[in-house]
């Protein structure tokens, strides 16, 4: 089974040859993927009205959607940023070793600083600030508290995870 890899007004994809992409995942236009990044199964990731920009050692988990919108910036995700399952990117910025969970959904203009965390199902609305070593939670998402030193910690350890897991599927 090949990648669903397709250019888009005549741009075409970047992808580290060390980063993973599933087969079933669709990475369309203007997108670059960061060295031993990995883009998991049922992805979409469309650079088409803007650009999406993923550094190294990010994981993008199963069914999630990352997106931009022409009336802003694009997507820009760190380094070392786990994108749980199903999670929707929109427009947003995404700094190093942050978590994003499962379900959860960044919209356009928000920023999750470095080494934040997003709950699983949050929803941080437009031009949101979730600032750096905070848990946010909810719909719409707040402050619930300040990351523990093992949440910190956490943060390299499910990077490090998933850069060896993507190892065995290259």
């Amino acid at each position: 089974m090949s990648n669903f890899i397709y250019p888009y007004k005549n741009i075409v994809p970047t992808i580290s040859k060390s980063a993973f992409v599933a087969p079933s995942a669709s990475i369309i236009g203007d997108v670059e993927i960061g060295d031993e990044s990995s883009v998991w199964y049922g992805c979409t990731l469309r650079g088409d009205v803007n650009d999406i920009k993923i550094g190294a050692r990010t994981n993008i988990q199963d069914g999630s959607v990352i997106h931009v919108t022409r009336n802003l910036q694009g997507t820009y995700i760190g380094d070392e940023v786990t994108v749980g399952h199903l999670a929707l990117l929109h427009a947003c910025r995404i700094g190093n070793r942050a978590f994003i969970g499962m379900q959860a959904c960044v919209m356009d203009g928000a920023v999750v600083e470095d080494g934040a965390m997003v709950a699983a199902g949050a929803l941080v609305t437009p031009n949101k600030v979730v600032p750096t070593g905070q848990l946010w939670s909810g719909r719409p998402a707040k402050y619930m508290r300040d990351l523990t030193e093992e949440e910190i910690a956490f943060l390299k350890i499910s990077a490090d995870n998933y850069v060896r897991d993507s190892r065995e599927y290259l």
